[in-house]
């Protein structure tokens, strides 16, 4: 093991990666059969229909679920805990595993790096996670733009041809509103140049269809969101043949079916219906599938790699994006709402730096020296802080499902900063451990895996905060006050245009409420920190997912394509010309 003060997480993976046992052996020690793996190098497929036929009647395993405090927009470490704890649960012998997310090539080029977690908690091979790994996010992202080029190429040819020469193709017009139009690009990088673009703008008029469009990032498209909530093969194709591209000029969905589009976007993403497996360093199994950015999109591993693992381990560890506010809320509300799988418990992750933060510390900026405050011993921020802790445990005991505060430590935590956190956890009644896994991997988390394994025993009540029939205004009102803390909802004409159209038709009845907001506050403003008293949610805008079937409410100025910063990741990664080993990653 080596000492991640001293070697940066590359090193520390390709260490680990030279005592990797065979795909062979991690067959044998999964019981999978020899077909059930899809042959991909170091990280094969695991054949989800396969494996969950043979195992259908077998006993799921504990379910555990990963969320977090409000961060500071370094990260506080969710990954990195949910392979510490993965880590801890293997040193006590359970068979554990799990399933993460993959990481989107946006942040990991950017300023946030990957999603590998860090240290000696750390998921390997982290090259091939890292670096688009069996090619899901590829495969979205084609899917999605062919859909584009479906939809640029038809308004094209329906504004050049009459209904004779459309009917000789095969096709009735469409008459799509070109003001309509809900879909837009995406590629998987942060790219703010292109939040607004025109195209089409060739002479001739076979240059294609000439509008405003956008390019969003892909681990935002609807493709994604349905592969994250769909059951198989078959449930994905149908999502995606529903998906709505645009209106007409009456004001009817075209869908991708409609467009003759569908079949061929499933055939693109026909091999993301499988989990990719991957490994701890420690040599536990873990399993990718689905993306990230649980504030603009449903930021969960799939609900197909959840049900393959609690077949598979004998205790399940889940990931949640950001912090409790956001994705725990989806992971309640909807993602466990569709499959029909409860938690037995859920670990809430905090940082002393992030407490400190919400307590009035200066501001946390990305590749800046933190200031002291969070370097050196300082109680009164701490226990100012607390409250945003306080707030996220309130969130996850509505649901009925059992706590876990993880102090995750950093090398300048102090003992009395540690005592201060548990005594105010111990107060107020919830389980807390301290957890080192950063630093000394599985043995740094043995506090935090006892505590998981025997607030998996407790008696839980689990339920949902709102009712599938309560209308879509009234839900965001519920979300607001009750997980947000806010004093109610704010809409814009044409997010309450929207609202009330969804109300009316019956077909968005059973749809999901996916909310969209920042990460950084619990509230709208990025800037609002601890626990915001006395505001209004503002609702601007409501996406449409007709595949998902999601409603998405927009608060705030968030944009579905992030920035890339000033001193990018990028600026660090390179290549062994040598060995071939890439590294720089972090």
């Amino acid at each position: 093991m080596l000492d991640p003060s001293k070697y940066s997480n590359w090193q520390i993976a390709q260490e680990a990666e030279k005592s990797l046992p065979s795909i062979d052996e991690y067959r044998e020690k999964l019981g999978l059969l020899e077909d059930e793996l899809i042959p991909y190098g170091r990280t094969p497929k695991l054949d989800f229909m396969k494996i969950m036929k043979r195992l259908e009647n077998r006993k799921n395993g504990r379910f555990i679920e990963i969320t977090a405090i409000t961060p500071t927009p370094l990260g506080e470490g969710k990954s990195t805990t949910s392979l510490g704890l993965i880590e801890g649960l293997g040193k006590l012998g359970k068979n554990a595993g799990g399933c993460l997310r993959q990481p989107s090539g946006g942040p990991t080029m950017n300023v946030k790096g990957t999603a590998a977690g860090g240290g000696n908690a750390l998921l390997i091979p982290m090259t091939e996670f890292s670096l688009g790994l069996t090619g899901d996010i590829n495969d979205i992202t084609n899917a999605h733009n062919l859909a584009m080029a479906a939809l640029n190429a038809r308004m094209q040819h329906e504004r050049n041809y009459d209904d004779q020469r459309l009917a000789k193709s095969g096709l009735k017009r469409l008459d799509i509103d070109p003001s309509r139009i809900e879909w837009n690009f995406v590629m998987d990088f942060c790219c703010q140049a292109l939040r607004k673009m025109e195209i089409g703008l060739g002479e001739g008029k076979m240059d294609g269809y000439r509008m405003e469009t956008k390019t969003n990032i892909s681990v935002s498209s609807e493709l994604m969101a349905i592969l994250a909530v769909s059951k198989d093969l078959k449930d994905l194709r149908e999502r995606i043949g529903k998906i709505v591209l645009a209106y007409d000029k009456k004001g009817k969905p075209v869908t991708t079916e409609d467009l003759e589009v569908a079949g061929a976007m499933t055939a693109w993403m026909r091999n993301t219906i499988n989990p990719t497996l991957c490994y701890s360093v420690e040599g536990q199994p873990v399993l990718v599938h689905a993306g990230p950015f649980a504030n603009i999109a449903i930021g969960q591993s799939s609900i197909i790699g959840d049900r393959l693992g609690l077949k598979l381990f004998d205790y399940h560890v889940t990931e949640s994006g950001f912090a409790s506010d956001i994705g725990f809320e989806k992971f309640w509300n909807v993602k466990c709402r569709l499959s029909g799988l409860t938690p037995d418990c859920s670990v809430i992750v905090a940082t002393v730096r992030a407490l400190k933060m919400h307590g009035g510390g200066p501001k946390v900026t990305p590749g800046k020296k933190l200031p002291k405050e969070y370097t050196e011993e300082n109680l009164e921020l701490l226990e100012k802080g607390a409250e945003n802790l306080l707030h996220h445990v309130g969130i996850v005991k509505k649901s009925g499902i059992v706590p876990v505060v993880c102090i995750n430590r950093f090398d300048t935590d102090t003992e009395k900063e540690i005592n201060l956190l548990r005594e105010i956890c111990r107060k107020n009644g919830v389980r807390c451990a301290l957890s080192e896994h950063w630093k000394k991997g599985g043995e740094g988390a043995l506090e935090l895996a006892q505590q998981v394994v025997e607030a998996c025993e407790e008696k839980k009540e689990f339920n949902f905060l709102y009712p599938l029939d309560m209308p879509l205004r009234q839900r965001v009102e519920t979300i607001a006050r009750e997980v947000y803390g806010a004093d109610g909802v704010d809409w814009s004409p044409l997010a309450l245009e929207k609202a009330e159209r969804f109300e009316k038709d019956p077909l968005y009845a059973d749809y999901s409420t996916m909310m969209v907001k920042t990460h950084l506050s619990l509230s709208h403003d990025p800037e609002l920190k601890g626990v915001p008293k006395n505001w209004r949610l503002p609702v601007r805008d409501i996406l449409e997912y007709g595949g998902a079937r999601f409603l998405c409410p927009m608060a705030g100025s968030i944009t579905m394509m992030p920035g890339t910063g000033s001193n990018p990741a990028y600026r660090n990664i390179d290549i062994d010309t040598d060995t071939g080993e890439v590294k720089g990653l972090f």
